[in-house]
């Protein structure tokens, strides 16, 4: 006799409750197979697993959209601020900017490549030191950089910091549907179990392809052993005894 197996996909969960509900419902009292406090709550199940299904589909499919927009945001950002730091290098090379100005941006006056933009957190960091170093090192008398100017620059890092607050929003909806997916998981699994038992149990004194074909019927996954014949309606013929 083969062995079952629970399911292990969301699809296969369904198939299995609504194959088990479906036959259920067309026995009569005395033919029963899966007892009536099962099936209802089978039932209420699926309802209200397939809309947490479709919820958290609709988060994933909200976080992947704002992804993609959200990449673009990023490097428009990295491009501004990495760009800001170029010009006031050269600007500090040519002599139209002190070296020691550099400072009030909190970088090296004596280092003239761009710090490490890699990361979002590199960027946030730097995006706020280049804004509030612009700004202050033109109240204490220096000419602003063009070409971006730091308004430019603060527009991008802005919109950069509200998307980023989005996107985490984003990411805890779809966290939060897939947690609760997952404790419906399980609690779907235990109904599962508790039906597979029930209708094994009604079949168990059938003849092996018929018991097979029974369970099946009521939504059982069967697997067959490496090198195990499979069953036939041969199986339940029983042998002739020699007289």
């Amino acid at each position: 006799m083969p062995y079952r197996r629970l399911p292990n996909t969301d699809q296969a969960r369904l198939r299995a409750l609504r194959t088990a509900v479906q036959n259920s419902e067309k026995q009569n009292y005395s033919t029963q197979v899966i007892n009536y406090k099962t099936i209802v709550e089978a039932r209420n199940y699926l309802n209200v697993f397939e809309k947490q299904l479709i919820q958290y589909q609709h988060a994933l499919d909200n976080q992947v959209s704002a992804n993609k927009r959200y990449q673009q945001i990023v490097h428009n950002a990295r491009l501004y601020i990495s760009h800001f730091i170029q010009v006031l290098n050269l600007a500090v090379i040519r002599g139209d900017i002190k070296k020691d100005h550099k400072l009030f941006y909190q970088l090296d006056p004596n280092n003239h490549t761009v710090p490490d933009l890699s990361t979002e957190a590199s960027l946030l960091q730097w995006g706020k030191s280049i804004i509030n170093g612009e700004n202050e090192r033109v109240r204490n008398g220096g000419l602003p950089i063009y070409n971006p100017a730091i308004a430019k620059v603060q527009v991008h890092f802005e919109v950069f910091k509200e998307y980023k607050s989005t996107q985490k929003m984003h990411q805890l909806s779809t966290n939060r549907n897939w947690e609760d997916l997952v404790k419906l998981r399980e609690k779907g699994d235990g109904i599962i179990l508790d039906i597979w038992n029930q209708v094994e149990a009604k079949f168990k004194d059938d003849k092996p392809f018929t018991r097979l074909t029974n369970c099946i019927n009521f939504g059982l996954i069967f697997y067959y052993r490496k090198g195990e014949k499979e069953l036939t309606p041969a199986d339940d013929i029983e042998p002739i005894e020699a007289e």
